[in-house]
């Protein structure tokens, strides 16, 4: 389906928020049902859901004896052998008339040799089960579907061992009336179908679609290749896939279920097989849930990533204004120059002129939907080619997947759940999408393109591999999430989750969306932001000083994250909570982005976390934290690759890392810096260990010219060449917003300020005057 978008934005919309109502509950995507439901306040909306996973294959589909029956036999069968425009038939239940063979009567049907224009229909009236046998059949109808399964409480089609069949229909369809328009597939069927046997099946829908089941829709098994006008495989109720090797050439969606009506249904789950997708829309597309468990995926879409619209950014650097008017007060960078382009106090930027957005900026409808439009003076079709896309939950628990995506490669309307799998992926959009919870349990995941790489309103990393590379954000968490009970509260204590958990696990969460308002809270006079957490005190709180955070959170708990991103490389319209796990963050060049990027607290309590980037926009951990942190300035850019290594007082390796871009700031985390520890930074030199990403972990550095030593006396601690200094002054970078960006992250705005610590060192023995 095709819908109107703005060129380059990819904006929220309520209306979007408001129609997924009913699918964000889906059951059948759950083990119990959640209470999904919707309160106006002004323009602000909230949807309750519930998060879930560990769904499988097994959860929603069962087959019976006759989804699996391959088995005939010539005496209990009856015998239709085409040739040309006629028939023969032996047995009982068939008739031949017309060019066509009408079948009445439940039973077994086996079917061969070559019907070069007419059709096969089941009629079927006491809805008995009708089991056809394609073993070696060329079925063709130049004006209607080949296969019409009229009638039948369920058909079956076996593809016999060894013979290879082939179904397709013309370009133009002849109905009985203006009113008509079904059948439009090559097998088309009113019943449940399904396919199973081992042979080869190849089907052609010329006029519309290739396969289509306005029930249930189960391959069990077989060889299947689908080319078609629109989409390739569809089922309404619900597509269930066993095994098999299926290819897709299509020019709508490669395989989709569409039941809206019914939250039940409207799913697709895949227990394994091999699947080659080439598809015009979207690859995979579920109205509810898509879940699958294995297999080996290579889908493209909309003719790959490079086919991708380009992103039209709608703020001076980065990301837009968020949809309001941008705060004026910004502070000041350490060099005390502002970034050009950045407006100043008086409103004015750098070169002393307005910055060139509209201060009354209208937040237009998201893009994620298929539904969803958006109507301005300049504006452009596009078609959703998403890779894998659900209305609801969408959960991975194994495979292989190689992705290519004019759009979203991974995409939910309500939570991402990867348990398991491996993925290649390069997406036009971005790499995963959640608009709410997107949670990563394992699996190795490389996406080597995208806009954004990891995007959701909450982001839980508990394990895996994850790679990302992002011309914008690397991982982007933004959206309202509020608790709608105390068991769903996600903090840095509670959020870890059991990669292997056998149970299921639900949570109930809403997501909140503001337009066009402004916090009405006053802060003036606070210390902690809007989920009640102090804010950073010396830990250079983000965004823009006296903004809202939002409660959108980033959660890292275990498993490897890099980031080379060229905007924001991590970054939270809400705070950031890390407990476990290897973080490497290669953030952005221009000093409009940040490495580390968050509105509210970044905690950190384990694991490790080294990132590097440009120094305007720089943040470190908060103060909050229970790791200490060191955050080293360079006096000027370091180019790519030139080596930064922190040792401590007795030679101990801290940090020895090569980062993979132009930097000038360089955080780090690890149990082993301590409050009151004396360290060294050296710039430059060698090491005979090996990298990964950049960072070594093993041999010897040697060589490197010294930048300072000092002694660490808070749990964050900024440096540079002269030694322990004040920390950046609390300038988040802009983005954050929902693909749109968002001045310094988040959503709603606040002018008033809030009083952050400031440093004074004397000399480089790291005693301090704080003054709050």
């Amino acid at each position: 389906m095709k819908k109107k978008i703005i060129t380059g934005s990819k904006l929220w919309s309520v209306a979007m928020i408001t129609a997924m109502v009913t699918a964000c509950s889906a059951p059948a995507a759950t083990s119990s049902t959640a209470n999904a439901a919707v309160s106006t306040t002004g323009t602000t909306k909230t949807v309750s859901v519930s998060e879930q996973t560990s769904v499988k294959y097994a959860d929603l589909v069962t087959m019976d004896a006759d989804d699996t029956n391959v088995s005939w036999s010539a005496t209990d069968s009856t015998t239709i052998k085409l040739n040309g425009t006629t028939a023969s038939i032996t047995g009982s239940g068939a008739k031949a008339a017309n060019g066509s063979v009408t079948i009445s009567a439940a039973g077994t049907y086996v079917l061969s040799g070559k019907l070069t224009d007419g059709q096969i229909v089941v009629n079927v009236a006491d809805k008995g089960t009708v089991h056809l046998v394609l073993n070696g059949a060329t079925i063709n109808d130049n004006d209607s579907a080949a296969i019409y399964i009229q009638k039948a409480g369920k058909a079956i089609i076996t593809l016999e061992e060894g013979t290879e069949n082939a179904v397709s229909d013309g370009k133009t369809y002849v109905y009985a009336d203006a009113t008509t328009d079904e059948p439009d597939a090559a097998i088309f069927s009113k019943a449940d179908l399904t396919f199973n046997g081992t042979g080869k099946l190849t089907v052609t829908g010329n006029y519309n679609e290739g396969i289509t089941s306005k029930d249930d829709l189960k391959i069990v098994s077989g060889t299947i290749n689908v080319k078609s006008a629109d989409d390739g495989i569809k089922g309404k109720d619900m597509v269930a896939i066993q095994a098999g090797t299926i290819t897709i050439d299509s020019e709508g969606d490669g395989i989709k279920s569409t039941n809206d009506t019914d939250t039940t249904k409207g799913f697709v789950a895949i227990a394994g097989g091999t699947f080659n997708i080439q598809s015009g829309s979207d690859g995979i597309q579920a109205e509810t849930a898509l879940v699958t468990d294995g297999g080996t995926f290579d889908i493209v879409t909309g003719g790959g990533s490079a086919n991708a619209p380009e992103k039209v950014e709608e703020g001076p650097f980065g990301g837009g204004w968020g949809g309001g008017t941008p705060p004026t007060d910004m502070g000041t960078p350490p060099d005390g120059e502002l970034p050009a382009g950045m407006p100043s106090n008086n409103g004015t930027n750098a070169a002393g002129a307005a910055p060139s957005s509209s201060t009354n900026a209208t937040a237009p409808a998201d893009s994620n939907a298929d539904a969803d439009t958006s109507t301005t003076a300049a504006e452009e079709e596009t078609t959703s080619a998403k890779a894998l896309k659900a209305g609801a939950d969408l959960a991975v628990n194994g495979g292989t997947y190689t992705i290519d995506s004019m759009d979203d490669s991974l995409h939910s309307n309500n939570n991402v759940t990867v348990n398991d799998g491996k993925f290649s992926i390069e997406s036009g959009d971005d790499g995963i999408h959640a608009d709410q919870a997107l949670t990563i349990n394992g699996g190795t995941i490389t996406i080597a393109k995208s806009y954004e790489g990891l995007e959701g309103a909450i982001i839980t990393m508990n394990d895996g591999d994850v790679d990302v590379t992002a011309s914008d954000d690397g991982v982007n968490a933004s959206g309202e999430i509020t608790a709608t009970d105390a068991d769903a509260t996600t903090t840095a204590d509670d959020s870890t989750q059991a990669a292997d958990t056998d149970t299921t696990a639900v949570s109930n969460t809403s997501v909140t969306e503001t337009t066009g308002t402004t916090s009405t809270t006053d802060q003036a006079n606070q210390s902690t932001d809007a989920n009640n957490n102090t804010r950073p005190q010396g830990g250079a709180p983000g965004g823009m000083p006296g903004e809202s955070a939002s409660n959108s959170e980033l959660h890292i708990n275990g498993g490897s994250l890099t980031v080379n991103a060229g905007g924001d490389g991590l970054d939270s319209n809400g705070s950031i909570y890390m407990t476990d796990g290897t973080v490497i963050v290669n953030g952005p060049t221009d000093s409009g982005n940040g490495a580390l990027d968050y509105d509210g607290n970044f905690e950190i309590s384990g694991g490790y976390l080294v990132s590097a980037g440009s120094s305007g926009m720089a943040q470190a951990t908060s103060e909050a934290s229970t790791q200490n942190t060191i955050a080293m300035t360079f006096p000027e850019t370091q180019k790519a690759g030139t080596l930064v290594h922190v040792e401590d007082s007795e030679g101990n390796n801290i940090l020895t890392f090569a980062p993979a871009k132009d930097y000038q700031t360089v955080v780090v985390s690890s149990p082993d810096l301590k409050k009151d520890g004396s360290y060294v930074i050296y710039s430059g030199g060698s090491s005979t260990g090996k990298a990964v990403d950049g960072l070594y972990t093993d041999g010897t550095y040697s060589g490197g010219t010294k930048v300072v030593a000092f002694q660490s006396t808070s749990n964050v601690t900024w440096v540079n060449e002269s030694g322990v200094t004040t920390a950046n002054s609390g300038m988040g970078g802009p983005g954050g917003g929902r693909g749109q960006g968002g001045f310094g992250g988040g959503r709603n705005r606040t002018q008033s300020g809030t009083s952050g610590t400031t440093t004074d060192t004397t000399g480089t023995t790291g005693t301090t005057d704080t003054a709050k």
